[in-house]
């Protein structure tokens, strides 16, 4: 008995995985797209090509994911690899950091910085703009 993929499901799969609602698919996909279409799409065992390519270039993922992803086999594949005295006696310390926290979270601060700098400057040049336009 082979199971078949259900490509609609792996869409819903990827999408909550990315976070990404059915409405900003839908927005992504084009005007005649809506959450309500959306949702009847990720009920379909198998969809279009056409339509699979376009969702793949949306969510950033490949055609093939969604064409061959199998949950149960993953969840198989888990299920039987997974050893509990992996846990015990393979566990690992990995406390060589090589970095400095302190660093990074400045670095993480002075980007945040030159974005926010970056930010008001083109809101500045885009109300300059905008009473170029009113004049």
């Amino acid at each position: 008995m082979e199971q078949k993929i259900h490509q609609g499901r792996n869409v819903k799969r990827f999408r909550e995985m990315l976070g990404i609602k059915q409405e900003a698919l839908a927005y992504d996909l084009g005007n005649d797209w809506n959450q309500k279409k959306i949702s009847i799409l990720e009920q379909k065992d198998v969809i279009e090509d056409n339509l699979l390519k376009q969702i793949s270039n949306s969510l950033k993922i490949p055609v093939e994911a969604f064409q061959n992803f199998d949950e149960e086999q993953a969840v198989n594949i888990i299920s039987n690899t997974f050893d509990n005295g992996s846990i015990l006696y393979g566990y690992q310390r990995n406390d060589n950091c090589t970095f400095h926290p302190i660093d990074q979270l400045l670095k993480l601060h002075e980007e945040k910085i030159a974005l926010y700098e970056r930010m008001l400057k083109e809101k500045d040049e885009m109300m300059a703009r905008l009473e170029k336009l009113i004049k």
